[in-house]
């Protein structure tokens, strides 16, 4: 490969019509040698050039499965290290942006689960009694922690299916970093509040006595998304006064309140799913990322269907926000030209142990 890239700050100031014709341009040179995937959270004016749409784990897998030798992921940095470590060794995969990161993702780092792990242990064997299970939303070095401890990894679909798996073995969980996946997940099995506590990452022992530790079945880590902390119970109340006929879905990362509150919760793909599924001229109010809600009201405006923002308040992604289209281009022109940026690699060591927690997962997974 060439030593010097194409500088980013030529592609800075392109209008976006100039940056789609030259997307397209690249993406033509590059052919089959490339593949770009588009989160569901995704801005359109990046989305509308992905090969592949759709959450994380469904995306690194379609990728891994592809014969392209670079993977192009507009999402977020821990999505773009599951592409790497689900990968062919030859193929190359690249965040436009490395300052997508993921706020949640960020509350739990090893350090902390680590120093967790231990404090645990000072009550009884955490090998023994817990299993750690990380979301997919975190960094490749947490799941491997998780491969390393017989932990698995989930997503906010096989989420109960992962926590089924796990109490055959163990009774106790370590869930991190959204302490709302884990809660709503283990509600709808039918756990108690009782059998849950918040492991406060800041506070030693996690801010709990040994009594709730042990009498907790699963210990949720003080994270969260805050998009989806954006949506109140009373969003969804002032939409049955105004629209009782009407349906309300939400992501599991919301509230526990906001879940209860909802006709319907699940990922991303079963929301879309849902409402696809859904009659003509019914009428949807949706808990999850604005740009995913805004191409569902577009997608199904001709058929009827009105599909509503459930919050009041703009609230996106804004660190998916930040791959735009210069950054999607800088990254095609450079690799058109024989030059690899942004590309994300995890250790061999820390990726294997990773993989270890992924194939757990997928070997359950419906």
């Amino acid at each position: 490969m060439a030593a010097v890239a194409l500088a980013y700050e030529q592609f800075d100031s392109l209008p976006d019509e100039d940056c789609a014709a030259r997307i397209q341009a690249a993406k033509a040179k590059l052919g089959k040698r490339v593949v770009i995937l588009g989160h569901h959270y995704q801005r359109d004016e990046v989305f509308r050039h992905a090969d592949f749409s759709g959450d994380s784990l469904k995306l690194s897998r379609l990728a891994a499965s592809s014969n392209a030798d670079y993977i192009v992921f507009c999402g977020v940095h821990f999505m773009a290290e599951v592409a790497d470590i689900l990968s062919r060794p030859r193929q190359v995969s690249i965040l436009p942006d490395l300052s997508a990161g993921c706020s949640m993702a960020d509350m739990a780092n090893l350090a902390n689960v680590e120093r967790a792990w231990k404090e645990l242990a000072t009550l009884f064997d955490p090998d023994a009694r817990v299993t750690p299970i990380t979301y997919i939303n975190s960094a490749a070095d947490l799941k491997a922690f998780c491969g390393r401890h017989g932990g698995l990894v989930c997503t906010s679909t096989n989420a109960r299916h992962v926590l089924e798996r796990a109490y055959q073995h163990r009774d106790k969980v370590l869930f991190f970093p959204d302490q709302h996946l884990g809660r709503n997940t283990a509600y709808q099995m039918g756990m108690s509040p009782e059998d849950m506590a918040v492991w406060d990452f800041t506070r030693p022992m996690g801010g709990l006595t040994r009594h709730q530790i042990e009498k907790a079945k699963i210990i949720l880590w003080k994270g969260f998304c805050s998009v989806h902390q954006m949506f109140r119970p009373e969003h969804i109340d002032a939409f049955r006064t105004r629209h009782p006929e009407g349906k309300v879905i939400s992501h599991p990362e919301c509230s526990f309140e906001v879940c209860r509150k909802s006709d319907y919760v699940g990922s991303t793909e079963f929301i879309i799913k849902t409402i696809t599924e859904s009659a003509p001229g019914s009428r949807w109010l949706v808990g999850t990322e604005l740009n995913l809600v805004n191409r569902l009201r577009e997608r199904f405006r001709e058929d009827g269907k009105i599909v509503q923002f459930m919050s009041p308040t703009v609230c996106m992604c804004s660190t998916m926000f930040r791959i735009d289209p210069p950054h999607l281009l800088w990254t095609l022109e450079n690799l058109a030209s024989g030059r690899v940026v942004n590309r994300i690699r995890v250790p061999e060591d820390e990726a294997a142990q990773a993989r270890v927690a992924l194939q757990r997962m997928l070997d359950i997974s419906p």
